[in-house]
């Protein structure tokens, strides 16, 4: 629940920095701009594996439509990961100004251990260029498969702030 506040905000971060940057980065140029999500949550599973489940989302900030649009996510390590539902890669057929894309997966592992996922690759079609426009996914932080420590959740950490607060406040 930690992960997911905490990548929650990196999102926002990373949307107000881009939706600030942005507009000074492509004034006067009619082309897209994709800014990328890519999210997880690890699900402990009673068969002793844990279930991860993916979704990217894809915007598209520019002042132009995106087209022939890819998303390729192949980081997942088959020695670790199993394909549960869905699919790693996708496409559409564009992706108007204003808009978004979500696809999702989900994938299984029995294997204890930390895992460094890569960003999801986009690539696009812009037709006042020739050749294809690239852009990435937001990273995901460590993920720890199998871990031995138990997860937190959101109330526990607020619970464990509050308390050593008020213990601070009585030592005064």
């Amino acid at each position: 629940m930690a992960k997911n506040c905490v990548s929650l905000l990196a999102l926002r971060l990373t949307i107000v920095v881009l939706l600030l940057v942005a507009p000074s980065l492509i004034a006067g140029s009619d082309a897209p701009f994709i800014v990328a999500h890519k999210k997880a949550t690890v699900n402990r599973l009673k068969s002793g594996a844990e279930k991860l489940s993916v979704s990217i989302d894809i915007y598209n900030h520019g002042s132009a439509s995106a087209y022939d649009v890819s998303l390729t996510d192949d980081g997942w390590s088959p020695e670790i990961f199993s394909i549960v539902s869905g699919n790693t890669s996708t496409s559409w057929e564009r992706l108007d100004v204003g808009a978004v894309l979500s696809h999702s997966f989900e994938l299984e592992s029995n294997v204890k251990t930390v895992f460094y996922s890569k960003p999801a690759v986009i690539t696009f079609r812009v037709p006042t260029k020739a050749s294809l426009q690239e852009a990435f996914s937001t990273s995901l932080l460590p993920l720890e498969i199998l871990s031995d420590k138990p997860k937190a959740s959101a109330l526990h950490l607020v619970s464990f702030l509050l308390l050593s607060e008020a213990t601070s406040f009585t030592n005064l």
